[in-house]
């Protein structure tokens, strides 16, 4: 499977009929100015020639706003400028985001038309309570009618939810997800909710009546949909915000994020906390006095292994006085890992002499 690219055009507020709580498109992308052709063709031709592979697929991928809402003319205008690229063997696809109130049979024939392949619906949660108490606009209905049909017209479906809305709890998440993968998508992103400055939730959280999420509940709560996600082989494609000037941390100057559960490196976090699980599940099946553990994996884990700053080797220490030592195996696949016990404590070991200086898989 080739590597993938993308290329990223943000389309803020276009096309989205209303001002959900918690959103402030322009500077949740950092994209304070309105798109045009033009701006659609030097972003490609940037990203085209700074890609270090020239041998990986190559999607545009218009974000923000609610791309199927924006006027026609404009819609055709975007679409068939990054369409000229995939004509010209350039890139290979197209993806949307867009409401789930703004898709229909005509819509749909519309991306075919330009070659579109992925739609990302923004569907936050399918409680529809809350989507009302956020102000979304659409419910549930629409979330599983737009979704049936983007399947049936052969796009690849995406959805979009958000952890810590509103009078969300943890079980109203875990239920969005659930109702997800009911209808099929093949990738999901996942963002917990931050308070942005100019929003109505950030005059929500000054009036005491909303409370974000702690770094850990965030990341204790997208560990959760990772799971259930992963084992109906739905790919997260995103865990948390990008990055940007402007989403960063609240103590930075020109930070736009009042509160919530930010970190720059926060789906390194659910990752590391999903490898210390299988850690310890795996260190529970010991019946030895263990001194150290090897843990091999691809060199594109190790820091997940290793956690954000060394977290999980020190929880481990901590917990279960056990070294760790990681070791990087390139045959190994991704997301894999072994772990083996490569010393003990002899005074534990009735037959002292054969396990000495062998280690043993667990």
């Amino acid at each position: 499977m080739k590597k993938q690219y993308i290329i990223p055009i943000f389309v803020p507020h276009l096309g989205c009929p209303n001002e959900c709580t918690f959103c402030n498109q322009r500077k949740i992308s950092g994209q304070m100015k309105n798109i045009t052709e033009n701006d659609v063709r030097e972003t490609i031709e940037y990203y085209l020639n700074n890609f270090k592979e020239k041998d990986v697929y190559k999607e545009v991928a218009f974000f923000g706003g609610s791309f199927t809402g924006i006027e026609e003319e404009l819609q055709e205008k975007l679409l068939s400028t990054a369409y000229e690229y995939i004509k010209d063997k350039k890139i290979d696809g197209i993806r949307v985001s867009t409401r789930p109130d703004y898709i229909n049979k005509q819509i749909l024939k519309r991306l075919k038309k330009y070659k579109v392949k992925t739609i990302e619906l923004g569907v936050q949660t399918t409680n529809d309570y809350i989507l009302k108490r956020c102000k979304r606009g659409h419910t549930y209905e629409d979330v599983k009618k737009a979704s049936k049909l983007i399947r049936w017209y052969g796009f690849t479906l995406g959805h979009q939810m958000m952890v810590g809305l509103p009078d969300s709890t943890e079980l109203d998440e875990l239920n969005t997800a659930r109702d997800l993968i009911k209808l099929k998508p093949k990738i999901v992103r996942i963002y917990p909710v931050l308070v942005i400055k100019g929003t109505e939730l950030e005059q929500e959280y000054n009036e005491n009546k909303y409370e974000p999420l702690e770094l850990g509940q965030a990341v204790e709560r997208c560990k959760q949909l990772c799971y259930l996600f992963g084992r109906k082989n739905i790919n997260v494609i995103r865990i948390g915000l990008q990055n940007t000037d402007t989403i960063s941390s609240p103590d930075n100057i020109g930070s736009e994020v009042v509160a919530g559960p930010y970190h720059e490196t926060f789906r390194q976090l659910v990752e590391s906390s999903m490898y210390y699980d299988n850690i310890i599940d795996k260190m529970k099946k010991i019946n030895t006095k263990v001194k150290e553990i090897e843990i091999v994996v691809n060199p594109q884990n190790v820091n997940n292994v290793i956690g954000y700053k060394k977290s999980n080797i020190q929880k481990i220490k901590d917990m279960y006085d056990v070294d760790v030592v990681v070791k990087q195996d390139i045959k190994m696949s991704l997301n894999k890992m072994e772990v083996y016990v490569s010393k003990e404590y002899k005074e534990f070991i009735d037959d002292r002499e054969s396990r000495e200086n062998k280690k043993i898989k667990v």
